[in-house]
């Protein structure tokens, strides 16, 4: 695209481009950063448990930030929280550039709380930068805008798990570290300088107490988007790495490599969720398209369950399966990110956004925590039997949802 094609640009699609843009510079590096610390300690010498558990607090302060950061997008603006995520997750690159000897598990976890701060910061701000963006009558732009940002993102993601090992490889882990943060204080400043001062500004000053959603639809949405990342993260964080290894014999790289690789086509088939679910017949999904995803994607883990039970080509039967789960997740994912932004208010609607990925961090933490304890007392297919339970809870739940797109 030309210099003189982007002056040509409406205002909201050139604020669009820039938080994009800001949104993927952030995601390359937090998934580099995580490749890098699982393969560093692995290097270490810890247990896949243990490496797990470095996330704990990046997960925790997940559930805090979502909570809050909505109410402080709406006082403060969304310019300004996008920003202060960046700059945070600069100071907690920053952090891990000290010796080796000081890279204690305290210490790690402290700088991964405070990236898993920047993180939810940042995309609480692009999400609902979106909806001030797009005009209140087209809802079918805004699907394809919530589904290409939040598709690219989870494929930047993976390609940033590829990125780190590379890096770590190449210029080691302290190189690494110094290289991203670099990079990306060149993008916070150029972000400073560009994005709009009042994005997402409420009009009425929000009080603390209105980071909890007055909205049914909202309340019962966030309830099921809980359940639905609570069944993702309790057999992919940790019981599915830790059986590849295992059962399988696979190493770190291979398991790396097949992890990013799901996580990339995760993106994109989000990217291109809306022509599954009625875009071809110029519809937008309501609550009965998130119900009815719900179901399908329930039957798969149960599938994959009953296929280890009976010993049935165990690993075509993952790998499969995973496959399979990874293009109905996506799709519903996707699904419930237009839905979070359609139904939130214009005035604040940071407030909505935030306490919703509120719910979205709590299913992480909780599947994330589940992952480890139950595959260690119970093995994958324990995994795989909550996985499809939880999905069962977020279609009954989503059944309550509006039915009108």
């Amino acid at each position: 695209m030309g210099l003189d094609s982007l002056r040509s640009l409406s205002p909201s699609i050139k604020q669009y481009l820039l938080i994009t843009g800001n949104y993927w510079a952030f995601t390359l590096t937090d998934g580099a950063l995580r490749m890098l610390v699982v393969l560093y300690f692995h290097q270490l010498g810890y247990s896949p448990l243990n490496i797990a558990m470095l996330f704990l607090f990046y997960e925790i302060f997940g559930v805090v930030t979502n909570l809050v950061g909505g109410w402080l997008g709406a006082k403060l603006g969304l310019n300004n929280t996008m920003n202060i995520g960046l700059g945070l997750q600069i100071v907690a690159l920053t952090m891990l550039t000290v010796p080796a000897d000081m890279l204690t598990v305290v210490y790690v976890m402290a700088a991964q709380a405070l990236s898993g701060i920047a993180k939810d910061l940042n995309k609480m701000s692009a999400k609902s930068a979106i909806k001030t963006l797009v005009p209140a009558d087209a809802e079918g732009k805004l699907y394809q805008w919530v589904a290409l940002l939040t598709g690219s993102k989870n494929a930047l993601k993976g390609i940033g798990f590829f990125l780190g090992g590379v890096l770590l490889t190449s210029l080691g882990f302290r190189g690494a570290i110094i290289l991203m943060a670099s990079l990306l204080g060149i993008v916070w400043l150029c972000s400073l300088v560009t994005l709009k001062d009042d994005l997402g500004k409420a009009k009425n000053k929000p009080k603390f107490k209105d980071i909890f959603s007055k909205s049914r639809a909202i309340n019962l949405l966030s309830a099921a988007r809980m359940f639905l990342f609570g069944a993702r993260d309790v057999w992919f964080v940790v019981a599915l790495p830790v059986f590849l290894a295992t059962t399988f014999g696979w190493d770190h790289w291979w398991v790396g490599s097949f992890m990013a690789s799901w996580v990339i086509g995760y993106g994109v088939v989000q990217s291109v969720a809306p022509y599954f679910t009625g875009k071809r017949q110029g519809k937008v999904p309501s609550g009965r398209a998130a119900f009815a995803w719900a179901t399908y994607l329930l039957l798969i883990p149960a599938a994959i369950a009953v296929a280890l039970h009976a010993d049935f080509y165990v690993l075509e039967s993952v790998v499969i399966g995973l496959l399979v789960f990874g293009v109905v997740f996506a799709i519903n994912s996707s699904l419930h990110s237009y839905l979070i932004v359609s139904y939130a208010g214009s005035d604040g609607v940071s407030l909505d956004v935030g306490f919703y990925y509120m719910a979205n961090a709590m299913g992480r933490l909780i599947g994330t925590v589940l992952s480890g304890w139950v595959y260690q007392a119970y093995g994958l297919e324990a995994c795989l039997w909550i996985s499809s339970g939880f999905v069962a809870l977020a279609a009954l739940i989503s059944l309550k949802l509006p039915h009108k797109g």
